[in-house]
């Protein structure tokens, strides 16, 4: 059994913020990934009782940046209006970026390095660089070296309209250069794996539309800030939704990965998005310092890995060794946020935690896990309905995660997303009554 880890500091989640979720719509959206970032956590900042200044450091999970934002946590950083003592780092884990920055800034908390973090994840998806092909970075510089008339005029009759073809970065980026397969293809395989028909697969689409609404409509996304563009226009909520989707309207659509034999399509993947989210940790001694309100506590995380063909299957393989080590069942956990990459890749975990084959080669369980209450999985909808900008996914998931168990005055949750490459990461969180709050009160 995995040894519980121990804690040399208790870490903090003050506060946090998102933008809306904006669906790419076939060219560049209103905001870079920089400007989104600024943009969410200005009000965020805004509204905490301590300075830009005081905070230790700043990191942000970003995939993708843009030509200008090279460490793109630095340029948010000084933009925020952080002194420049402030150091600011990105870090980079495919899908599950934004939870690597919260580990990564929850490890310095726990270790004392830091005491508050500004820590978080962004992507601009339909900003994703369309890239030059080798040959005709080759031509370029060829062109570029050529002196004479002739030069010039023997390089130009070397050009071929080949080597004008674009390489679109987010297809490339979305496909594993191991194996050779989509992220899309995983999914089918591992659907295939566990029986997870389309039927299913468009099921639970429309569930995770029809969650989502109704979280608008109740009100329930107070996390999420307005968000204004250079132009002046604004955003303020997930534009996404499709609040009219059906079974028979899903039934309609080719599959995409697959196009004879597949059940993913369009409908049922996440969809490719803008969006931005950030949280505020702290160390006890800033909670009391500042008197800053809680909303709940990291407890732990995990970090897998599985093979790249099989990685939907990534939360399963980092959220068991979080229950072995907290001696946690299922029904220990009030709410789950899986980030909702592919329906089937949700429901093909659900599947393997009920298989006792797979628990006991794959997951090291001598019995099966056990059958996860999907009453308590992304009661508010998820990827398929909300986007999914990689970068920023694991922050959202985390942040909204912490308001359900506020809302629902319950007390613990997970959160865990498959990682492209073949990873999983998950990360246990609690709220309840507990010394920093009593000293915040």
């Amino acid at each position: 059994m995995p040894q519980k880890r121990k804690v040399l500091n208790e870490v903090y989640v003050v506060d946090g913020s998102r933008s809306p979720f904006l669906k790419a719509k076939g060219k560049p959206g209103p905001l870079t990934a920089a400007n989104l970032a600024v943009a969410t956590a200005r009000p965020l900042l805004a509204r905490m009782p301590f300075e830009a200044s005081d905070i230790d450091e700043v990191v942000l999970g970003c995939v993708m940046p843009g030509p200008d934002e090279a460490n793109i946590a630095r340029v948010v950083a000084l933009r925020l209006g952080c002194d420049q003592h402030v150091p600011a780092w990105t870090v980079q884990r495919n899908c599950a970026s934004g939870l690597q920055a919260l580990d990564s800034a929850a490890q310095n908390i726990a270790l004392g390095r830091s005491n508050l973090v500004l820590a978080g994840g962004v992507e601009a998806m339909s900003h994703a660089p369309v890239l030059l092909a080798t040959s005709m970075v080759k031509w370029l510089g060829q062109w570029a070296t050529a002196r004479s008339f002739g030069a010039k005029a023997k390089a130009l009759g070397q050009l071929r309209p080949a080597y004008l073809k674009p390489i679109i970065g987010l297809l490339r980026g979305l496909t594993d250069p191991v194996v050779g397969l989509s992220m899309g293809q995983t999914a089918e395989i591992i659907a295939c794996q566990f029986g997870i028909d389309r039927d299913a697969m468009d099921n639970y689409a429309v569930r995770s539309h029809q969650r989502l609404a109704n979280a608008i409509d109740q009100g329930w996304l107070n996390e999420i800030e307005t968000v204004y563009d250079t132009e002046g226009n604004f955003y303020q909520q997930d534009d996404g939704l499709r609040r009219d989707s059906e079974i028979s309207k899903l039934a309609k659509l080719k599959p995409v990965f697959d196009r004879h034999f597949g059940n993913v399509t369009a409908a049922n993947s996440a969809q490719i998005t803008d969006g931005a989210a950030w949280l505020v940790l702290a160390s006890e001694a800033m909670v009391e310092k500042f008197k800053l309100p809680v909303l709940g506590r990291i407890i732990d995380s995990e970090w897998a890995g599985l093979a790249p063909s099989q990685m939907g299957l990534g939360p399963v393989h980092a959220m068991t060794p979080i229950l072995k080590r907290h001696k946690l069942a299922l029904d220990d956990i009030d709410y789950w946020e899986i980030n909702e990459a592919f329906a089937g890749q949700v429901l093909a975990n659900i599947e393997a935690w009920k298989n006792p084959e797979y628990c006991l080669e794959e997951l090291h369980s001598r019995t099966a896990i056990g059958e996860l209450n999907q009453e308590k999985l992304n009661v508010d909808g998820g990827g398929v309905s909300i986007g999914h900008p990689v970068g920023a996914s694991g922050a959202r998931i985390v942040l909204h995660l912490l308001h359900v168990l506020e809302r629902n005055n319950a007390h613990r949750g997970i959160a865990s997303l498959c990682i492209g490459g073949g990873q999983g990461g998950a990360m246990l969180v609690e709220r309840g009554t507990n010394a920093a709050q009593d000293s915040a009160e």
